[in-house]
């Protein structure tokens, strides 16, 4: 195939648009910057973001490549089908579980990131502990994105991988080391409409083609596959549940999220941004799930695409690229290229910002320089989104391994961080000692339970383990199983060490975590009424 030259020239103007955006946006950004603290007006923008622009970055930041390319293959796949796309509904409830419970606590005491907690609860070493999960979760989802726009890029324009990662990654970091969160939020709408339009755009196109049979009837009926509508078989129904759990409650205790929402000028705004921006994650989906339905009912043998079909050629992750290439028209195909780039970029920004974010913030000025300046820990936070960013371009050009540790970094993120976030707010009574049992026994119980696509083999066979072409697939929800088991460890381990400290069944010298300072020696009650009837020479004696 040769080099697309209008889908190149399209693509050049897309990235110009986004980076022109990203510098007006910091130039917005150091004006308004007046009188306010540097560090949070990169951080969170000032706490100052409009209602309009939260929305858009907030609903930009779940609705990323991976969100739409995954949603169409999961619709396209004959194994899973509709029923199997969790992400839409999964996100949307996060957003709204979010938005109730969890803005409030974080806002009232003016927490800049999600570690903000974790830290002033179980200290600074648990909380450099809990930052390893999300730092890597963010730099894997980073190199992950590049590398699906890569290969998105490679099957449209026909023009190298290596080439689309290189340019895709100097502007992301280029617009976000200049603006912050603000060049983020406002190229993020830029990035929203390109995603809405281009994409139901291509769709009409792709439902007329002569190749493609009526999806109403391909849903439930078979043609040249299993209904696309899906069904979920009664053994695999721990194993949905447990994504489905995953999905709702893992994608709370990130910083992406919370940036967002403590970026709001009020609590009543940032409640209002976090239910809105999930039904905006839910609308997102509809444009992929069509296309995906699409693919599932053509016959790919009267496309240029030919047999066999792409389920048959292992090339399923890349049906939404395929359907816009053989069903629409060149021209068209060239607008949903932009929309997968756009997605791309929105995510790709948001992680880039978290982790440079929580690494100045937490890691930087709480424990490595804690009289660090604001300009030096807007330089930290800087320097650490370089190191970041160019780390993530390096692994993009491992795709697949790459997508397989983000996957497992995210579970470690659900398993470990979301009971110590949960404990840290509504739990404030815990301390470090059950905070460190609980992420041993979560990290411990995640990595014995196996990894498919890692080829970890479990160590753990969970009920209805079973063995399938060689490899052990967990169908017992023992995500979720590891997470109560965490939060219990916590709970457990926190009020005991407590009680052995406090009625000196340990001696308060071994109390290295200090979780007894300030606390006096228990005295009987008996001998605390006794005292209050002796005169005060005799109560002085006493004390003696």
């Amino acid at each position: 195939m040769a080099l697309n030259i209008p889908g190149l020239v399209s693509l050049s103007v897309f990235f110009t648009l986004t980076l022109a955006t990203g510098i007006w946006a910091s130039w917005k950004s150091r004006k308004d910057q007046q009188n306010r603290n540097p560090t949070e007006m990169a951080m969170v923008g000032g706490r100052n973001i409009h209602v309009f622009i939260g929305l858009f970055t907030a609903t930009a930041t779940w609705v990323g490549g991976a969100y739409i390319n995954s949603t169409a293959e999961l619709v396209y796949l004959p194994s899973k089908g509709l029923l199997w796309v969790q992400a839409p509904v999964g996100f949307a409830l996060s957003l709204v579980i979010g938005g109730f419970f969890f803005v409030n606590p974080m806002r009232s005491k003016n927490y800049v990131t999600v570690m903000d907690p974790l830290q002033e609860i179980y200290g600074n070493v648990m909380g450099t502990l809990l930052f390893i999960p999300p730092l890597l979760g963010e730099v894997f989802w980073f190199a992950a994105i590049l590398a699906s726009l890569g290969a998105t890029m490679r099957v449209i324009l026909d023009i190298g991988g290596s080439l689309a990662i290189t340019i895709s990654a100097c502007t992301v970091i280029l617009y976000t080391l200049l603006g912050g969160l603000y060049s983020v939020a406002y190229t993020d709408v830029i990035q929203m409409v390109f995603i809405t339009l281009s994409l139901w755009i291509c769709i009409p196109f792709a439902l007329v083609n002569s190749a493609t049979e009526s999806i109403y009837y391909t849903a439930t009926y078979q043609s040249y596959q299993d209904p696309w509508i899906g069904k979920i078989e009664k053994q695999y129904l721990g194993r949905w549940l447990d994504d489905f759990f995953y999905l709702v409650l893992g994608s709370i205790p990130w910083q992406t999220y919370f940036q967002r929402v403590l970026s709001a000028a009020s609590t009543g705004q940032a409640r209002l941004i976090s239910y809105l921006s999930g039904l905006g994650c839910f609308a997102m989906a509809i444009p992929s799930v069509l296309i995906g339905a699409v693919a599932a009912s053509t016959d790919w043998n009267q496309t240029s695409y030919g047999l066999p079909s792409p389920f048959e050629r292992g090339e399923s992750a890349m049906i939404l690229p395929l359907v816009l290439q053989h069903l629409c028209p060149a021209y068209i195909s060239i607008t949903g290229l932009g929309a997968i780039a756009a997605a791309a970029m929105s995510s790709a920004d948001s992680a880039l910002l978290s982790t440079g974010s929580m690494f100045a913030h937490n890691i930087y000025r709480k424990i490595l320089r804690k009289k660090a300046s604001e300009t030096e820990v807007l330089w930290a936070m800087r320097s650490s989104m370089l190191v970041f960013g160019a780390g993530a371009a390096g692994l993009a050009y491992y795709s697949s391994s790459v997508y397989n540790l983000w996957f497992l970094s995210g579970e470690l993120v659900y398993a470990l961080l979301f009971p110590q976030f949960c404990c840290a707010l509504f739990a404030p009574s815990t301390n470090t000692y059950g905070s460190a049992a609980g992420f041993l026994v979560g990290l411990l119980l995640r990595l014995l339970a196996g990894e498919p696509a890692l080829s970890i083999p479990p160590v753990i066979r969970y009920p209805a383990c079973s063995l399938v072409n060689g490899t052990y697939s967990q169908l017992f929800p023992f995500k979720t199983f590891t997470v109560l088991l965490t939060l219990g460890t916590i709970l457990a381990v926190s009020h005991l060490a407590k009680a052995l400290f406090q009625h000196n069944l340990l001696p308060r010298s071994w109390d290295v975590c200090n979780i007894t300072e300030g606390t006096a020696i228990l005295i009987p009650l008996q001998q605390v009424e006794k005292q209050e009837h002796l005169p005060t020479t005799a109560l002085e004696e006493n004390q003696d």
